[in-house]
């Protein structure tokens, strides 16, 4: 049998420790390497007035204008971007990628009409035109459909996508009533729209109220948020994981909720904000954080008139 020497243990000792040493500087690090690189803030155009913000292929993003000026498309890790050609007169209030078929959907606000883009070209591919329409405010993909809010009725103006990913045509979009726990009140009330779990999440805005939404009966049944929480001014919604991220406009923040067993309650998690935050209103989930746009509502669209995108983080 071997004999043990001293120096032996004492090594051990050495290299064990220099390994935990090792260990605990990457643990430290860590957080600091994790972060994503690139501006905290991103310049947009001179009186773009931004509403909508989606996530694209990468580290890429595309920006509404309220002001008809196109489709910006950005690059959160360098902080540059431009407008992609042809989106030029677009007004974009919600503004959604679709990765599956690399296309762009932008709800048109008052116009009542629904734009679809080649998201690399900027071809537009098609138009739906809904009537009665109030103000088309945002809207998501699912496998089958578009689902848009309008805020001022109490329905989802749905466009059918084909089994083979093409796109339905203008005659079949058709409007779903939203019933169940919802009802409608004055001033705007359907607002963000996400997907998850097979379900959708809308908020009615006036109310602070989230709801589950069936996509196929349109019955809604209110998410519990705990006693004295709600999202009064809520707009833009982004789900990451069972993550629901919540942007409150006037209130200049957003909130983080832990999704519930069924989407039937959320809990409070965290508050995220800014005193770089200037009406926020729609969210993205981006290389790892989260980046909203800045509408400035409460400052009047010039010309020259800065807008930007924040990072806030997780």
């Amino acid at each position: 049998m071997a004999t043990r020497h001293p120096r032996d243990s004492r090594s051990l000792r050495t290299v064990v420790a220099t390994v935990a040493a090792a260990l605990l500087a990457v643990a430290i690090v860590a957080p600091a390497l994790a972060a994503p690189p690139g501006p905290s803030s991103i310049a947009l155009p001179n009186g773009w007035a931004p509403e909508g913000i989606t996530a694209g292929p990468g580290t890429t993003v595309f920006v509404g204008s309220l002001t008809a000026g196109g489709i910006w498309r950005g690059d959160v890790r360098t902080g540059q971007g431009a407008v992609i050609p042809g989106t030029e007169g677009t007004l974009g209030v919600g503004t959604e990628y679709e990765a599956a078929a690399n296309r762009l959907w932008v709800a048109g606000g008052g116009s009542g009409q629904v734009h679809v883009f080649d998201a690399s070209s900027g071809e537009l591919l098609q138009t739906y035109t809904f009537s009665p329409a109030g103000f088309l405010n945002d809207l998501v993909v699912t496998d089958n459909a578009v689902y848009v809010t309008d805020s001022s009725f109490a329905w989802l103006d749905v466009i059918p996508i084909n089994a083979d990913g093409s796109l339905a045509g203008p005659a079949d979009a058709f409007m779903l009533p939203v019933g169940g726990d919802f009802s409608l009140e004055p001033n705007f009330n359907l607002n963000g729209i996400v997907t998850a779990r097979g379900w959708l999440i809308g908020v009615q805005s006036n109310t602070g109220k989230l709801f589950r939404i069936d996509p196929s009966s349109g019955d809604a049944t209110e998410i519990a948020l705990g006693t004295g929480v709600d999202v009064i001014n809520g707009d833009g919604l982004e789900v990451h994981g069972r993550t629901l991220y919540v942007v409150q406009n006037q209130n200049n923040r957003v909130e983080v909720f832990a999704l519930g067993p069924g989407l039937t309650s959320a809990t409070l998690q965290r508050t995220l904000t800014s005193g770089t935050l200037d009406i926020p209103t729609t969210i993205a989930w981006v290389a790892g954080a989260t980046y909203v746009v800045n509408a400035r509502f409460n400052s009047p669209p010039t010309p020259d008139t800065p807008y930007a995108i924040t990072r806030l983080g997780t």
